[in-house]
């Protein structure tokens, strides 16, 4: 990795390069003969090279010399803050670095490195470093704007070297320093700098900080933030314990590093560069609720200071997005991602942030534009090919895809992202052997990867091999005792069975028919339908990905009544309670409080692809927050009639129906159109086309629209199914399976009265029965429970049969 001497002089080399007049500045015509040197495989138009100029005249416009241009210092501030990558444009110019100058520059952290903290004296260790302080300091302290600024700063710098050299030294010798390497992992993409530095490290360092070392260290740590603040002034007081927080943050001490910024932010409050620093290190702390409200503060700071701060803004528009993708908050962080890539065209970072959250959110064409961008500005970014390929596949190019995964994969082998993700391509596509190969790939990499164990043994089964995928499957269970484990370790028994009764076949999978819904009869009232079945499985599995039966009913209603909107007018002049998308995200959070941030990110992503998508049909981006409560009542958790009730007040709390007793009947029945097309897909969204009457002034009361609500063709009507599925579909029925999957049936258990053969949910509602069992129609009778088919198949035995199995229990 290339120390600061190295990487400055690097650009100083690329700087002379392009300098052709030698004036030390660079002026727009060298400017746009360094930008196409360094990207020899892109063909840029004069309006890009001429975008491109006006943003990086206008950003680094303190750094202008007049008619001469950019100047040395402007352009290594470029590269600091993302706009390039000093390593490969000095690689694609063809330059030679010169060896003298670059050893000199790095001579001093050679030599500190090599001698050892023998002393206990740090007034003599400092007298060894004290001429090379400059060379052997971190990148940041020498850097403009942001660097040390007092002597007597320097002399505190110097002595935690030396005491955090000590102390690595200590603990290096009893084992206890540990190192993590993350070079198989996705870059988070968040800038430790001010500005993303190219030098930061793929080594993540745990310290040990319950021993005596560390204690000593700690207290010998307070003594030098003493120094600090009794410093002559409280500016020097700031410088001091701002480059305490850098040495102990560049070390990896990130607690004691967010000390030295918090109090740095006491000193100083309206700087922006504590509270930034402060929020990284809540950020890699795991903190980032707290990360967020520095990231504000230093947002807040360089808005009020105006030119100063500008070109850190688009770091703090970045920070702040991952921080909130930290707490979940993916339609907020892509507010922030296009915030900066507006501020900092070139920001191919921000872009490749922006990318993958719109993937997050479901929104795959936005995603592929804003991750194609990014590749376009920086070629050999791995992660963005990683999510590129993963929005491709989405939107089904998957030969693209698998290009594109493979692009990633060449560019960084270890990848485990890329090759997790193209083994779920493969097992997609059936082609179950290349899937079990990338997940081995993946396992070489990450041993304890469960669940690339799991779809590794899945990917075996389906290629036939079904001894080896037993043998991944009981790894998987080594690795995590999830339920779901066990019932695919019930299903290969199941299958194998299978095998062994059809004399062995040259498949496990048991064969099926799919038979049209006319030949599919139910026996009692109670047995649930088919096609109504399908739908509410639909609406159940919505439920489980965004957790929405979890959330209360009542927390609607409270939301309605405890937070005032705005109203607003679109552009009929319409009143609406009308609210942002990232807003209504913030409400989610309230209301889904309950949730880790992945899954929380996750039921953001199902009720955006489902239900806002259809509210904001038109994409302003914002949504009717009454219509948008009155959709989600119906699958809340609470009481079915507890949940009418609060989607006709959600009807009700919106502008155009106050007098709080009845809604506008075209209000009720544009509600139900939408709560069709949203929840039964299956009638379109073409319906919505069909409401009529707007000029009808006339008002429906809650009795009346229950009669609209409950119609069971026009209506909602599959709501009992519904609530029918969320009270079992967890029931198991002991040891039975379903005759087409072989799995364990889990919630209602379908029986076929005269071949005696049973489907679990899913198979009954998709139409499958086993293919040996040929007849003109089927006829069904359910059982919710284990229990309720015991009963029937006992009660329908007549008095004669019983008597006889009561002889022979007596002879027994």
């Amino acid at each position: 990795m290339a120390t600061r001497g190295t990487r400055s002089e690097k650009v100083r080399r690329i700087f002379q390069q392009f300098d052709a007049n030698s004036d030390g500045g660079l002026n727009r015509e060298e400017m746009a003969s360094l930008v196409v040197a360094v990207n020899p495989r892109v063909k840029f138009s004069d309006e890009q090279i001429n975008a491109i100029l006006d943003e990086v005249f206008r950003t680094y416009g303190d750094f202008i010399d007049g008619d001469k241009g950019l100047t040395y210092e402007g352009l290594l501030r470029t590269y600091d803050d993302g706009a390039g990558d000093v390593d490969r444009d000095f690689d694609a110019l063809g330059l030679e670095l010169n060896l003298e100058e670059a050893a000199a520059a790095a001579k001093g952290s050679s030599a500190a490195a090599a001698s050892e903290a023998s002393s206990s004296s740090i007034v003599d260790e400092r007298m060894a470093v004290e001429t090379q302080k400059k060379q052997r300091t971190a990148a940041w302290a020498v850097s403009p704007n942001h660097g040390i600024v007092f002597d007597d700063t320097w002399k505190i710098v110097d002595d935690l070297e030396i005491l955090i050299k000590r102390l690595r030294t200590k603990q290096a010798k009893d084992g206890k320093l540990k190192g993590e390497n993350f070079d198989a992992y996705s870059d988070a993409g968040w800038s430790r700098e001010l500005g993303p530095s190219a030098e930061i490290s793929e080594k993540r360092v745990f310290w040990e900080e319950s021993g005596h070392d560390y204690a000593v260290f700690l207290k010998e740590l307070g003594g030098l933030r003493g120094r600090a603040d009794a410093a002559r002034s409280r500016e020097e007081a700031f410088d001091g314990h701002m480059a305490i927080g850098r040495v102990l943050y560049e070390h990896q001490l990130f607690k004691e590093a967010l000390v030295s910024f918090k109090r740095a932010c006491e000193l100083q409050p309206v700087d922006v560069r504590p509270h930034f620093r402060a929020g990284n290190c809540l950020y890699v702390l795991g903190r980032y609720r707290e990360a967020k409200e520095e990231y504000l503060l230093a947002l807040e700071a360089a808005e009020a200071g105006g030119n100063q701060w500008a070109y850190l803004l688009p770091q703090i528009y970045v920070n702040l997005g991952i921080a909130l993708e930290g707490e979940g908050m993916v339609l907020s962080a892509c507010e922030y991602y296009r915030e900066a890539a507006i501020l900092c065209p070139t920001h191919f970072r921000a872009l490749k942030l922006l990318g993958s959250a719109l993937f997050g959110v479901g929104e795959y064409r936005a995603a592929v534009k804003a991750l194609e961008e990014a590749i376009f500005m920086k070629p050999d970014y791995a992660d963005a090919h990683c999510d590129l390929a993963s929005a491709l596949h989405a939107m089904n190019d998957d030969e693209r895809a698998i290009e594109v995964f493979q692009k990633a994969i060449d560019l960084k082998p270890g990848h485990v992202d890329a090759l997790y993700n193209l083994g779920g391509l493969y097992m997609d596509l059936g082609r179950f052997q290349r899937a079990s190969e990338m997940y081995t790939r993946v396992l070489a990499v990450w041993p304890n990867h469960w669940r690339a164990q799991l779809n590794k043994a899945v990917s075996l089964l389906g290629a036939g091999e079904n001894e080896e995928a037993k043998k991944s499957l009981k790894e998987a269970l080594k690795m995590t005792n999830r339920v779901e484990l066990h019932d695919a370790i019930a299903h290969l028994k199941q299958l194998q069975k299978k095998k062994t009764k059809s004399n062995g076949g040259s498949s496990g999978e048991s064969t099926y028919l799919e038979v049209e819904p006319s030949k599919f009869k139910v026996i009692g009232d109670k047995t649930t339908v088919r096609q109504e079945l399908a739908t509410a499985l639909q609406i159940r599995a919505l439920q489980r990905v965004s957790r929405l039966n979890r959330c209360s009913v009542e927390l609607l209603k409270k939301e309605m009544s405890e937070h005032d909107v705005p109203v607003s007018y679109s552009g009929s002049g319409v009143p609406e309670k009308s609210i942002r998308k990232p807003n209504l995200e913030e409400i989610l959070h309230r209301l889904l409080n309950f949730l880790k941030p992945e899954t929380f990110q996750g039921a953001v992503k199902a009720i955006n692809e489902r239900i806002l998508s259809v509210l904001d049909e038109s994409g302003s981006g914002r949504v009717d927050l009454g219509m948008f409560f009155a959709i989600l009542a119906p699958i809340c958790g609470g009481p079915p009639e507890r949940r009418k009730r609060v989607a006709f007040d959600a009807l009700v709390w919106r502008p155009m129906n106050e007098d709080g007793a009845s809604v506008r009947k075209v209000d009720a029945t544009t509600y139900i159109k939408l709560l069709r097309a949203i929840y039964v897909p299956s009638q379109g969204v073409s319906e919505l086309m069909e409401v009529h009457g707007e000029s009808d002034t006339s008002m429906v009361s809650f009795s009346e629209f229950l009669v609209m609500f409950d119609d069971p063709d026009w209506g909602f009507g599959i709501m009992p199914t519904l609530v029918k599925l969320e009270a079992g579909d967890r029931n198991r029925h002991g040891n039975s399976v379903c005759a087409v999957c072989r799995y364990p049936i889990i919630g209602s258990r379908f029986k076929e009265i005269k071949s005696h053969f049973s489907l679990c949910n899913q198979c009954y509602s998709q139409g499958k029965v086993p293919s040996t069992f040929k007849q003109e129609e089927y006829r069904f009778k359910e059982y919710a429970s284990e229990s309720e088919a015991m009963k029937d198949k006992y009660s329908g035995c007549g008095p004669r049969r019983r008597a006889k199995q009561l002889r022979i229990v007596d002879e027994d």
